[in-house]
């Protein structure tokens, strides 16, 4: 799974955007598409094994469960 990285209130929000801006452009097109299929896995769990959304038959059209 990910990592979770959890910053300190005193650091400015500037510089946690460039922190993250420079691992999200040094990382290849193949690793940013399996960080969102982690992140769809880390979804899945954290919602009791359901899937956050799902198709309803009708071609593309997607809904929210009614929680």
């Amino acid at each position: 799974m990910g990592k979770l990285k959890l910053y300190d209130i005193n650091i400015p929000r500037e510089t946690i955007v460039e922190e993250r801006e420079s691992v999200y452009l040094s990382q290849t097109s193949e690793q940013h598409f399996f960080n969102v299929l982690q992140l769809n896995r880390i979804s899945v769990v954290m919602n009791g094994g359901r899937p956050l959304k799902s198709p309803q038959g009708n071609g593309l059209v997607i809904r929210k469960p009614i929680i």
